[in-house]
């Protein structure tokens, strides 16, 4: 690996940036100039966390995103699982670990560790089951108790292609989007509809808020040098400066 690891804790990002004239070097850039990245070679990596009542298709929204599959016979997460997908943001490549955890409440004794050093979280309701959307209050607040409270959220309501059995209005989504702070959209895992769009808003703007705070280290001493030891970047107040609501829905 020529890029170490971002690394994160709930009140900081730790970014390690380094780069990659080693390995341009020791490809001639060969395999550069053929648009080649190997799986380890990326900027940035975001811990992003999926949370939401069972059977929300949150394992379903995962599987789309990092591998364009969908299974009409999903059963419900047993434990935790991650996947992993890159990203190209502003030239940067973004390598985006996403977590996701049965809703159940029998596996709440993990929340510590699932939720530890998350950046961004996909909050996911049920469009067809109004209760889904009740306890997305309670989500959220469990999410904040873990997290620093500014953390990029967006709020999804899946199932969209559901129409005939919508049960919680777009409206309703984004009321509550925007008396919390939160990004929004309307998915539909079985047909790939704003998938990409959902995690891709929430991965461009933890980037906006760790380039922020890159320029701003940058001013202190040479803004060119790439840094070599990590650097802390504290995400707290940079968050609330991005967060718009983000009404993108079917």
């Amino acid at each position: 690996m020529y890029l170490d690891v971002v690394s994160f804790c709930p009140c900081l990002v730790l970014v390690f940036i380094s780069s990659l004239k080693k390995y341009k070097e020791k490809t001639g850039g060969q395999k550069a100039m053929a648009g080649y990245r190997a799986e380890d070679d990326y900027d940035y990596l975001f811990k992003v966390v999926l949370i939401g009542d069972s059977g929300v298709g949150k394992s379903n929204l995962l599987s789309r995103f990092t591998r364009n599959e969908f299974s009409l016979e999903s059963k419900s997460t047993i434990g935790v699982e991650f996947a992993t997908r890159s990203l190209n943001v502003d030239g940067k490549v973004i390598k985006a670990q996403i977590w996701d955890t049965a809703g159940q409440e029998r596996y709440r004794a993990i929340t510590s560790a699932y939720y530890r050093g998350a950046v961004g979280a996909l909050l996911v309701y049920d469009v067809t089951r109004h209760s889904t959307f009740e306890n997305v209050e309670r989500w959220l607040k469990e999410l904040r108790d873990h997290t620093d409270p500014n953390i990029v959220v967006m709020l999804v309501g899946n199932k969209s292609d559901l129409r005939h059995l919508v049960a919680v209005s777009t409206e309703d989504g984004k009321s509550f989007s925007e008396r919390e702070a939160l990004y929004f959209m309307e998915t539909s895992a079985l047909e790939a509809t704003n998938v990409d769009n959902a995690f891709s808003e929430v991965l461009t703007q933890i980037y906006k808020i760790v380039s922020k705070k890159a320029m701003e280290m940058g001013q202190n001493g040479n803004a060119t040098t790439v840094p070599s030891k990590v650097e802390k970047i504290d995400v707290g107040k940079d968050v609330t400066d991005v967060k718009r609501v983000g009404c993108c829905s079917n």
